[in-house]
């Protein structure tokens, strides 16, 4: 049996000391096998941003291990762990996190340059990645002549570029208005009918009944693990080249 993607066990975080001491995390204890698509869900200072930012490899535990894919994440260097973040999480963040300037296909490419693939490559999987995001029309449009949901769909074929194991999704559709919430997250339930592992952060019901599981923080602990049938959307769009699927 393959290890699961994502396993975290008894992670603890905490920050200041003395009075100040803040728990963000008491033992969060968590399993996602691949293919699963997973929502979390909290009120502000349930722990979900800091469970996220452990979950991509941006913060480390007070206490505790994570294995992202296999890997003891707890043992790498600086160094390590950002080959690990470019080739194995692709990220997506509510505020698109796009440059200014450089146009949809060049912000698609940087994660593929940042991890040395060859410029021939690195062109074809950008462009393969916008194309399963359906705006393959837009590669040379920078980010101000593209709406707030064609940019997330940028974002969303950058964190794609890499092919990665994992994609992290912090309040995707936080930005959009309920047309383009609506294509995000049918783009999102494509890649999960298509293997796709992915963890969100949400607090919207509508974003949270796409997964096919939720689970919900209180005071920096899981209190609820449920699974349920998610809201389907349109049928997968998979691309056969590229390395995007």
């Amino acid at each position: 049996m393959s290890a699961p993607v994502l396993d975290v066990r008894a992670v603890t975080k905490v920050y200041g000391d003395g009075e100040a001491t803040v728990h963000a995390l008491r033992g969060v204890t968590l399993r996602v096998d691949r293919g699963d698509y997973v929502a979390i869900m909290g009120r502000s200072g349930s722990g979900k941003s800091t469970l996220m930012n452990i979950l991509g490899c941006l913060d480390v535990p007070t206490a505790g291990r994570y294995l992202l894919d296999g890997t003891d994440v707890g043992v790498l260097s600086e160094y390590q762990l950002s080959i690990l973040r470019n080739r194995r999480i692709g990220f997506v963040f509510q505020s698109f996190n796009l440059i200014p300037r450089m146009s949809a296909l060049a912000n698609v490419e940087l994660p593929l340059a940042y991890g040395g693939v060859r410029p021939a490559d690195r062109r074809r999987r950008a462009l393969a990645a916008l194309e399963l995001v359906g705006l393959s029309d837009r590669g040379g449009h920078e980010p101000d002549e593209l709406s707030g949901g064609q940019q997330q769909r940028v974002a969303l074929a950058r964190a794609l570029a890499t092919s990665p194991s994992l994609l992290l999704a912090d309040e995707p559709t936080g930005n959009l208005d309920t047309e383009s919430t609506r294509d995000v997250l049918d783009i999102l339930d494509g890649l999960s009918a298509s293997g796709r592992t992915i963890v969100l952060i949400t607090h919207e019901d509508e974003v949270a009944a796409r997964a096919k599981r939720v689970l919900e923080l209180v005071d920096g602990d899981i209190v609820e693990d449920r699974r349920q049938a998610p809201v389907e959307g349109p049928p997968p769009r998979i691309l056969e080249t590229g390395g995007v699927r």
